[in-house]
């Protein structure tokens, strides 16, 4: 069947459409990506460290490659595998991956059934490994362990997917931390649907507490977590390992009685003045019943404008602050909420589209180092005025770039859009990666 190379458009005729442009990519900013992945080893790491258990010893596209394809994919946005196959040639994927062709669909899901719980372990290796370069390149004084919980929604027969009645919906119930100074995501564990909040958080956050005792012993840290966290494990281990934590309680009757002498303040200045909006902030010694030892709790107790009713507050907490300062320390916690929906809207965290439990749990943490990649090259590269731009914006202003690839006996030259706004930052930030200490 013979098929047009070249047509005019019927609404003008002087205008002629074909494809003999050449060898084009809409993607052209993962150049400067992989800039900063070569600056701080990020690709290495995962060849060295990630070795996927299987029989067949592949030629063409090597297991550790096919991970990478599928990062550099997520980055770009393309987060379905079967994208791969309209890729397949493009010439800044090839060019960044250093391959002739990508892995097709059928490829990467053949990997997808090798992926196991050997697999997973490598790859949180590689997280710790390039967040630890990263900190020689960017020391940290201070760090603060966000915990949170989420829901990853399914929508098939995936193992271990259940019901929760907290969001009213079927799927996944993950365990995630976050440095809520950097939205670095330290670390994930993906669960049953149905288990609660704090299910295994100590066993889960004591690795993570003895590799910055071990390692950064001059970091001064802090545990935050909302009250389905308010366990008394994690607060022992938190103070075993020395670290601060701001962990909200669950109102109760007792709570309650302890906190009536506030109440009744807050019951005088609402005599003056009973339609305005009123707070107190106040702390006391507690001791609940499967409690070690009493713990100071900061109460805030707050009268809504035009509201008859209080609202309580009770945060226990071993940090020195004034109540209203640990009051407001843990209400900077929403910007967890931010990091969280960065990554299931920008990175495709929540997409558990096998209906292996490992395989997506395997998905999930290659979908948190390609969050981190960019959430680092965002830090340590953007210009001062975009670095708190979100994935969609750099995807926007930097990643999709049009450009033709030249190639010639000695170079391989990449002539960017020249109608491109934003050359002065792309510049800026090439210059950026070059300063940078060389880490890997």
């Amino acid at each position: 069947m013979n098929s047009l190379s070249e047509k005019a458009l019927n609404f003008n005729k002087m205008i002629k459409v074909n494809f003999d442009g050449g060898d084009l990519s809409s993607d052209s900013g993962l150049l400067v990506i992989k800039e900063f992945d070569e600056k701080i080893g990020f690709s290495q790491v995962i060849k060295d460290v990630v070795k996927v258990f299987d029989s067949v010893n592949h030629t063409d596209h090597k297991n550790e490659d096919v991970l990478l394809q599928k990062i550099y994919q997520n980055i770009a946005g393309y987060h379905a595998d079967n994208d791969a196959d309209e890729l397949k040639n493009d010439p800044v994927f090839t060019t960044v991956l250093n391959k002739e062709n990508l892995a097709s669909q059928p490829t990467i899901s053949r990997l997808n059934t090798k992926l196991d719980e050997d697999t997973l372990k490598q790859l949180q290796k590689v997280n710790e490994i390039l967040l630890d370069r990263v900190y020689r390149i960017e020391p940290r004084e201070h760090v603060i362990f966000d915990l949170d919980s989420t829901n990853f929604a399914t929508f098939g027969e995936q193992v271990g997917a259940c019901y929760n009645s907290h969001y009213q919906a079927n799927g996944y119930h993950p365990l995630v931390l976050f440095d809520g100074l950097t939205g670095d995501c330290l670390k994930i564990e993906l669960r049953n649907g149905n288990v609660y909040t704090s299910n295994g958080v100590t066993n889960f956050i004591e690795p993570v507490l003895k590799e910055y005792d071990a390692r950064y012993p001059w970091v001064t840290a802090c545990i935050r977590g909302d009250s389905g966290f308010a366990v008394p494990d994690l607060y022992e281990i938190a103070e075993k390992f020395g670290v601060n934590y701001v962990i909200r309680l669950k109102a109760n009757a007792v709570l309650h009685k302890n906190a009536a002498e506030l109440d009744a303040l807050l019951a005088k200045k609402c005599q003056k003045n009973a339609v305005g909006y009123q707070v107190l902030y106040g702390e006391f010694e507690y001791q609940a019943g499967s409690w070690n030892k009493p713990r100071r709790v900061v109460v805030k107790i707050e009268k809504p404008a035009g509201e008859l009713i209080y609202k309580h507050t009770f945060i226990v907490t071993n940090m020195a602050l004034p109540p209203k300062n640990i009051v407001k320390f843990y209400a900077n916690r929403g910007t967890m909420e931010n990091y969280i929906k960065e990554g299931k809207n920008g990175f495709a965290f929540d997409k558990m589209s096998s209906s292996e439990f490992l395989t997506n749990a395997n998905k999930l943490q290659l979908a948190i180092l390609a969050y981190n990649l960019v959430n680092w090259f965002r830090r340590l590269c953007l210009p001062q005025n975009v670095k708190g731009s979100r994935i969609e914006t750099i995807r926007l202003q930097l990643i999709k770039i049009a450009g033709k690839v030249i190639s010639t006996a000695r170079y391989i030259k990449f002539k960017l859009c020249s109608s491109y706004l934003y050359q002065k930052m792309f510049w800026q930030i090439l210059s950026k990666i070059e300063k940078l200490p060389q880490v890997a």
